[in-house]
């Protein structure tokens, strides 16, 4: 009976995906939003009060909106390859933290991405904004050499290197706070060629959202189905915003930043539908890790999630995230569980794609999204930002239930006056681990105890052969971070130019 049961359900399913292709003449575009240290609670149609965002409402209000959605990694660079690749930072040896403009590593290319699957089918491809994932010698690691026809954007995050062209509102306002002295200033890359350094900030979005539409208009013109990745900066610290933005929220320099990135998503919707792709175009938006809380009121809100950027609770790696795809994905909300990792997967179902041959961690997404049924994923891994294989997972949740084995505060979440979110709050290993029930506490505050919930023992064993299947999997990859840097690797418009980093100047 079951297995008829079984047998009825995946013909169902076929049948579902058999009628969602023959309502399309051509493979569906995919557009990828990726915010920079957004929190959960940072967006109006998550609950923020004051934060301006009209067009991810609107998205949020269409499509479908999820309430567990995670990332993998509370910090940039390994969240980005998890993203792209449908794999843990720890297999492509993204750990510990990030990379830096002169890291001699970056993204390993025997690593597939998204663009790289979809080249086969004939996508064009593009990215534009924050890579993040590496420059390397001679562009090595760069966009164009890991799938993408053309790229747009910074390498890295805006805060590495100086940032005193950084300004905000009125315009000859520095912005708060400081950056990166010693290293070059921050260079604008088209390809694997500096355009501009350093930046113009002010007129940098205008920039991106040029490019995209360009690339959107261009694509569909050509009637080649397209995928366009746009990790922003924003929201990143330290904000910036244009003239059509600065000043125009009531959150200040932060609000202004998230409405500048809103205003672009406008931008790209207005031109998916100019060119009659907005129904066959799936927009996917999702954020790298939670809010950096040490900057404050320009930092990003958790909302009721615990701690945030830097920590594996809740507010450093569970993320606002929207699918939106008009006529296909009915208005909603879900509380399956997901994750960045399951985005690839998803996007090659989608497209007909064939999947990388290795080992992926990631679960495709289609049933959830065109049926609103259930997630296939069962579980999510949370590696701190420098994990090892001595200590393994930090947590793991499993359903409902969330376990710590171990806890540690951050310098990213150390302004908030819970004691636990704070850079003196050292590792703790827990045995037996702390556990919630993350649909009753949410905010990670009320842990459960065996004596207590007799039970729960059932659940923690669930756990505990979870982890350990888990983990007997997991091939920690040559850390490409621990490989070191090299000031001769930043990127230089003049690179036999001398003294750096001034003369890097074009």
């Amino acid at each position: 009976m079951l297995l008829q049961r079984n047998m009825a359900l995946c013909s169902l399913v076929l049948l579902s995906v058999f009628l969602f292709y023959s309502c399309f003449a051509s493979p569906p575009n995919f557009v990828l939003l990726f915010a920079d240290d957004l929190g959960f609670g940072d967006l109006g149609c998550y609950g923020h009060p004051t934060s301006l965002t009209p067009n991810l409402d609107r998205l949020a209000a269409g499509g479908l909106r999820f309430t567990d959605f995670y990332c993998t990694s509370p910090v940039c660079s390994p969240s980005r390859a998890s993203l792209l690749t449908g794999r843990y930072q720890t297999r492509s040896g993204i750990y510990p933290g990030v990379l830096y403009p002169g890291s001699i590593g970056g993204l390993p290319l025997n690593e597939t991405t998204i663009a790289e699957v979809l080249k086969p089918q004939g996508y064009a491809t593009a990215a534009v904004g924050k890579w993040h994932l590496g420059v390397g010698l001679n562009g090595t690691f760069l966009p164009t050499k890991q799938g993408f026809d053309q790229y747009l954007g910074i390498p890295y995050s805006h805060d590495m290197g100086p940032c005193w062209n950084l300004t905000c509102f009125p315009p000859d306002v520095k912005c708060f706070g400081s950056c990166d002295i010693g290293a070059v200033t921050v260079p604008l890359m088209h390809n694997e060629v500096i355009k501009q350094q350093p930046v113009d900030f002010l007129d940098l979005e205008r920039l991106y959202s040029d490019f995209a539409t360009n690339f959107i208009t261009t694509s569909a013109k050509k009637k080649q189905p397209f995928f366009l990745y746009y990790p922003s900066h924003h929201t990143h610290y330290p904000q910036y915003a244009g003239p059509h933005a600065a000043g125009k929220s009531l959150r200040g320099p932060f609000g202004d930043a998230l409405l500048e990135f809103d205003n672009t998503i406008g931008n790209l919707l207005a031109t998916l539908e100019q060119t009659g792709e907005i129904n066959n175009t799936l927009i996917f938006f999702t954020a790298d890790n939670g809010p950096e809380l040490m900057r404050m009121s320009h930092g990003g809100n958790a909302g009721l999630l615990k701690c945030g950027k830097g920590t594996t609770y809740d507010g450093g790696m569970r993320e606002p995230a929207i699918a939106f795809w008009p006529g296909t994905i009915k208005p909603g909300v879900t509380h399956e569980l997901a994750s960045t990792l399951d985005i690839l997967p998803t996007i090659a179902k989608l497209a007909g794609a064939k999947l990388p041959t290795v080992l992926l961690d990631g679960v495709e997404m289609t049933d959830l999204l065109i049926n609103g049924g259930t997630s296939e994923r069962e579980a999510m891994m949370f590696y701190p930002t420098d994990p090892t294989e001595m200590y393994g997972l930090f947590a793991l949740r499993l359903g409902k239930y969330k376990a710590h084995f171990y806890t540690r505060g951050a310098g990213h979440s150390g302004t908030v006056p819970d004691k636990d979110c704070q850079i003196f709050s050292v590792l703790k290993a827990h045995d037996p681990p702390l556990l919630f029930d993350l649909e009753s506490d949410p905010s990670e505050f009320y842990p459960l105890f065996l004596f207590e919930h007799p039970e729960l023992k059932d659940v923690l064993e669930r756990i505990m052969k979870v982890k350990q299947q888990f983990e007997a999997t997991m091939v920690f990859g040559e850390s490409q971070i621990d490989k070191g840097s090299n000031p001769d690797l930043e990127p230089c418009c003049n690179p036999q130019c001398s003294p750096k980093p001034s003369c890097c100047h074009c």
